[in-house]
């Protein structure tokens, strides 16, 4: 089902790489009167509009009353349609919807990186960081550069929730910011500085191409979840952690943790984390813990989320368990150019939850700068 709507353009809003907001009056059917709402507008796909347009909108997830962006989305401006734009690439996207795109491939025949990726098959030992919610991803990046500063860093963008990278304003400032080098777009996603097939040639593009010391994966804003252990697309975390191992990376797994969700499910280490890295990723990674020293309220709290661990670290699980002291985190996070919220809740509501995310990338960055060893070994290695 889709809720479509007319609409009128009143004003532009903010704009960042690929995406445009507007205020916009959209006559409601039900009362017969005109209602002004944020519309979102992919300028590369339907053009931009202009003040005094009529639009067409899809308003489902606006009327469902789904959180994330909160927009009613511009699908086309019937009167001003956008000219053809024939370029190279044949890689079709949100195949077979209304909205389908084609683009080009890193890896196709018209790519200048095809021969560099013909024959890759190697990530040559790369970290790659994994996580299940886009809100984790400045976090992790923020901990990959208090260990590393000068790492390149590449996010490969999963297609578990928004399939335009333009939706995200997080990826567009961290990119422009520098800290960012690419991101590269898999599976159904599209829009990013290159765009993947599968995460494994993502995977492969962010070391052979971007030339990156480290790559962090992760869904797109927004996810779907069903409340229950299986029905969440971030289940294919684990997914991502078996494609970095197989292809040679280094997976390091970014815990999902939180102090403040009140859903029971959610506290200390979530259960989509214990599912992904516990039932899902059958190679091995580093499952990532934030230590805090002599912290007695910690102490209480991180000897739960060691409980919660047990089945999925050695000597009884796969993983690895590392542990990184949080020294420097607190402040590399708070020196973070974008506003940091997961589920609603900022660092100051949830810090477990970023600094466990910067954990992980801390030990990421932290591998970018140490001779290889051995995954459980290491200055913090348990």
């Amino acid at each position: 089902m889709i809720s479509w709507r007319e609409g009128r353009v009143v004003s532009r809003g903010q704009s960042w790489p690929g995406a445009a907001e507007l205020e916009v009056d959209v006559f409601n059917t039900t009362t017969s009167a005109w209602v002004r709402c944020r519309a979102l507008a992919y300028p590369d796909l339907v053009g931009l509009p202009e003040p005094g347009d009529l639009v067409l909108l899809n308003t489902t997830a606006l009327d469902l009353g789904l959180g994330t962006g909160g927009y009613a989305m511009i699908v086309a401006i019937p009167g001003r349609l956008p000219d053809p734009r024939w370029a190279p690439g044949h890689l079709v996207k949100a195949r077979y919807s209304p909205m389908q795109t084609v683009v080009l491939g890193v890896d196709e025949q018209d790519s200048p990186a095809h021969d560099v990726l013909a024959d890759a098959d190697d990530l040559a030992g790369m970290p790659v960081v994994v996580a299940d919610l886009h809100s984790a991803v400045p976090a992790i990046v923020a901990g990959i550069r208090a260990a590393a500063p000068s790492a390149v860093v590449a996010y490969v963008m999963t297609d578990g929730g928004a399939l335009p990278a333009a939706f995200s304003r997080t990826v567009a400032q961290l990119r422009e910011e520098g800290w960012l080098a690419a991101c590269i777009t898999a599976g159904q996603a599209y829009g990013g500085d290159f765009d993947a097939v599968t995460v494994h040639s993502a995977l492969l593009a962010a070391r052979h191409v971007v030339r990156a010391d480290v790559a962090v994966v992760a869904q797109g804003p927004g996810n779907l979840g069903t409340g229950t252990r299986w029905g969440f697309s971030g289940v294919a975390a684990g997914e991502a952690i078996n494609a970095a191992g197989v292809l040679g990376g280094r997976p390091v797994a970014s815990l999902r943790v939180s102090a403040g969700d009140m859903r029971p499910r959610h506290q200390g280490i979530s259960h989509h984390s214990l599912t992904a890295y516990g039932r899902v990723a059958m190679s091995p990674a580093d499952l990532v813990l934030p230590v805090y020293p002599d912290d007695d309220a910690w102490a209480f709290f991180a000897a739960a989320l060691r409980g919660q661990m047990a089945d999925l670290v050695q000597p009884f699980g796969r993983h690895h368990l590392v542990e990184v002291p949080v020294a420097g985190l607190i402040e590399a996070l708070r020196a973070c150019p974008v506003r940091l919220s997961t589920m609603g809740r900022g660092l100051d509501e949830d810090e477990p939850a970023f600094v466990a995310a910067a954990a992980a990338g801390h030990h990421a960055g932290a591998l970018t700068i140490a001779p290889p060893q051995a995954p459980n070994s290491g200055d913090h290695a348990r």
